[in-house]
């Protein structure tokens, strides 16, 4: 297993509840592990009951489980705190003021979310890091950023020496740390990104499309779970067997468009929420895909 997992895929398939489940497999291992969710939408805290901040707190009740969660807002605005702090010494509201107010574009906040997501990959005190990513689109678009950013960088170098969030020269250690976070993403012994799809064909297209995209960022270490799939002794009954009937066919053809290994997760009777369930979804991941 790699220390960095990325679990994406489309909105609702299940990616929140198999990162949580396969955190919570590590941790029991005895791994201390860290899980980042960089979903704005996500419901981490109600999964284990608790509070989860931009600020990494430890699981109640999972001995070396903690949680995070990339908040863009929430990261703007610690990033700014950090930023204006030394002016605050030095100059006059006003002037404080004017350089907050030119903070305040996408630009710094996209930055600013990476900053973090770039923190939560130089990590030393973790065996594993485990990131609940935006739906596939947000996802691309963050893992895209270390490569843009860096040639942004460069390019102000040979300019004005300026940037959105301040001079070259006093973001040569972030640049360093974007182009580690490019190798770290394209090494397949250091990163793996496991897709999550339901077998519907709306959910399939959008992964295999993702899967191609991804490789584009040469990031070829990819595995696929196929979550919700009618468990084989449910497959009489007259309601499961229909769904198993139109499930099929969609998972015949995955194998044919994905080139690596695909996993298959049943369709649980009960909610995956709470300690005991995680548990119980971690081992039988476990046994359905080695990561």
């Amino acid at each position: 297993m790699t220390k960095f997992l990325f679990f994406s895929g489309k909105g609702g398939v299940g990616k929140t509840s198999l990162s949580c489940a396969t955190a919570v497999m590590l941790a029991n291992q005895g791994a201390k592990t860290l899980l980042v969710t960089t979903d704005p939408a996500s419901n981490l805290g109600d999964v284990f009951g608790q509070e989860v901040s931009l600020d990494a707190k430890e699981v109640q009740g999972v001995a070396n489980l903690f949680v995070q969660e990339i908040n863009p807002h929430e990261a703007l605005q610690s990033y700014k705190d950090r930023a204006l702090a030394p002016l605050k010494a030095l100059f006059p509201d006003d002037v404080v003021k004017a350089a907050e107010e030119k903070m305040n574009g996408p630009c710094t906040e996209e930055v600013a979310t990476f900053d973090q997501f770039i923190a939560c990959m130089h990590q030393p005190d973790y065996d594993w890091v485990i990131f609940d990513t935006a739906p596939t689109g947000h996802t691309l678009r963050l893992l895209e950023l270390p490569s843009s950013w860096s040639l942004h960088i460069e390019e102000s170098a040979k300019g004005s020496g300026q940037t959105c969030i301040g001079s070259v020269d006093a973001l040569s250690a972030s640049k360093e740390q974007y182009d580690n976070a490019i190798r770290a993403l394209a090494d397949p012994e250091t990163t793996t990104f496991v897709f999550v799809t339901q077998p519907a064909q709306l959910s399939m297209d959008e992964m295999v499309r993702s899967s191609i995209e991804l490789r584009k960022l040469s990031i070829s270490n990819q595995v696929a779970i196929v979550n919700g799939v009618i468990p084989v002794d449910e497959r009489e009954h007259p309601y499961s067997s229909r769904r198993w009937k139109k499930q099929e066919p969609h998972i015949n053809e995955l194998a044919k468009h994905f080139a690596g290994k695909i996993g298959y997760m049943p369709l649980y009777a009960d909610e995956v929420k709470g300690i005991a369930m995680l548990k119980q979804v971690g081992r039988d991941l476990e046994d359905a895909i080695a990561l």
